[in-house]
């Protein structure tokens, strides 16, 4: 039996807790010993238990399989079952602190009972046992070394990056005016000095008998937090074709988070393509590639919710002919994972997310991913994929409904016409006007050719081909109709 007949996919297994059945185990045993499963013998000493249940909680979660012995071969008065559930449970409290886990799931499999124990991902701790703090290593508990084991530390929000002082700054090194501005706009602290202001939101801390900037601190009102905070920038980049090549426009954004933000935002108004659509009395609708507001709420989660302790990389936004990529340093935080990350509220830097709520960036009690969701379906693109990399985590949103790979049907014009990309509802226009000879087109021509498209998409493309100079529009309202523009 294969293991990818039931869908056994070792790199995610489990992130949550499920149903095991007799064909699951089959096919995870078939499949080995790994990172996220492994088996012990149904009488396995506590502390054997504990061991990988503590490494699995402190890495990517896991399965653990308990074999218990057949009844036959059991001494009489044995409950081989009870007794195996009760050594995990005792295992898993004997963990600092406590592993609170799914109760285990019991599954006979070909007249042998197992043990299901499931450690699900993205615990909320760091795990220790005696002392000792292991992950999972293939298919081994390690130790974990003192670098690994700091970042888990930051990652699990038990220690936190931007609650550190700044190393070698001090107060100095802070824009007081901004602080000074800030503290003026903060309701509720009259009579506050900026010092407590600073202190209280834990921009400064006490160390060694003076004020410090924190790491928080110096990201927010630093006058050169880049040079404290190396990798605290973003990259900003627009590529001409789908993928990084020669032809681009980059800037690096620099300054404190609020400064990026706004900056960024520049970007975007300078950079996205934009298209106008004429409405009813002639009222002129700038349309551009993506929601300025929902990339707008993509770049503040960014900002506001990286790992910054990782100094090698900074954030990074790349606009692409058919998308938008936003990557973070770092995994997502605490418990929130790819399929809860719409419901799931947890930030590793809950200052710096405080203070944007305060000047207004974000809502203090969400993550706003919800409404870029609502945004993308009200000009009817795509949902943002979400995907978690080596070493971060990446949104991409597409500008246009996503080409099945496995349609066959050939590109009409290769995907580009007189040099600039376009998308197969466009060839479908430029098909009509030359290959078929037709002198103009319409919106509901096109949309007969597109028939599960909605209008407001197809008034989209065609915007979009008027203003790179690709068509024409004539006429107005529901006598509009387009023509090719003729090369000069």
């Amino acid at each position: 039996m294969s293991s990818s007949n039931v869908g056994f996919t070792p790199s995610r297994f489990p992130e949550a807790a499920q149903t095991i059945g007799e064909k699951d185990i089959l096919a995870y045993l078939e499949a080995g010993r790994s990172e996220v499963l492994d088996w012990l013998p149904g009488r396995a000493p506590v502390s054997d238990i504990a061991e990988t249940l503590a490494a699995m909680a402190n890495s990517r979660g896991g399965m653990v399989l308990l074999g218990v012995m057949p009844r036959a071969d059991r001494p009489a008065g044995v409950d081989d079952t009870a007794n195996a559930i009760d050594r995990v449970l005792e295992a898993a409290l004997s963990i600092e602190p406590p592993l609170i886990i799914p109760l285990p799931q019991i599954v006979r499999v070909r007249g042998t009972v197992m043990i299901v124990i499931q450690v699900p991902r993205g615990m909320p701790y760091v795990y220790a046992l005696s002392g000792r703090y292991l992950a999972r290593r293939g298919s081994a508990n390690h130790p974990l070394p003192p670098d690994e084991l700091r970042r888990l530390l930051l990652e699990r929000g038990d220690v936190t990056f931007e609650a550190e002082p700044t190393r070698n700054a001090t107060r100095n090194d802070l824009d007081w005016g901004q602080v000074e501005t800030y503290a003026a706009n903060l309701g509720g602290m009259g009579g506050v000095s900026p010092e407590q202001v600073l202190l209280k939101r834990g921009c400064l801390v006490k160390y060694n008998g003076e004020l410090r900037p924190t790491n928080a601190g110096i990201l927010l009102f630093g006058k050169d937090p880049q040079q404290f905070i190396r990798g605290s920038e973003i990259t900003a980049a627009r590529f001409a074709g789908q993928e990084m090549g020669d032809v681009f426009t980059r800037q690096d954004i620099v300054g404190t988070l609020p400064q990026q933000i706004q900056r960024v935002e520049t970007f975007l108004i300078d950079n996205l393509r934009r298209g106008v659509q004429l409405g009813e009395y002639m009222a002129r609708t700038e349309l551009m590639e993506y929601p300025l507001k929902a990339v707008r709420e993509l770049v503040v989660n960014a900002v506001a919710h990286r790992d910054y302790s990782i100094q090698g990389d900074g954030i990074r936004l790349y606009l692409f002919s058919d998308r938008l990529e936003i990557t973070s340093p770092g995994g997502l935080p605490g418990p929130v994972t790819i399929d809860n990350i719409v419901d799931e509220r947890f930030s590793r830097n809950s200052a710096i997310v405080q203070i944007l709520s305060d000047m207004g960036f974000i809502e203090r009690l969400g993550y706003g991913v919800d409404r870029v969701l609502a945004l993308m379906r009200e000009v009817s693109l795509p949902e943002p994929k979400f995907a978690e990399t080596a070493g971060g985590f990446r949104v991409t949103l597409y500008n246009k409904p996503v080409v099945d790979d496995t349609d066959e049907e050939p590109a009409l014009f290769g995907g580009v016409f007189r040099g600039e990309p376009v998308n197969r509802r466009q060839e479908y226009a430029l098909d009509f006007l030359i290959n078929r000879k037709n002198a103009r087109i319409t919106n509901k021509d096109l949309q007969e050719l597109c028939p599960d498209v909605h209008s407001e998409t197809i008034r989209r493309d065609f915007a979009d081909l008027v203003s790179r100079g690709i068509l024409i529009k004539m006429g107005e309202k529901r006598g509009s109709y387009y023509v090719l523009k003729k090369q000069s």
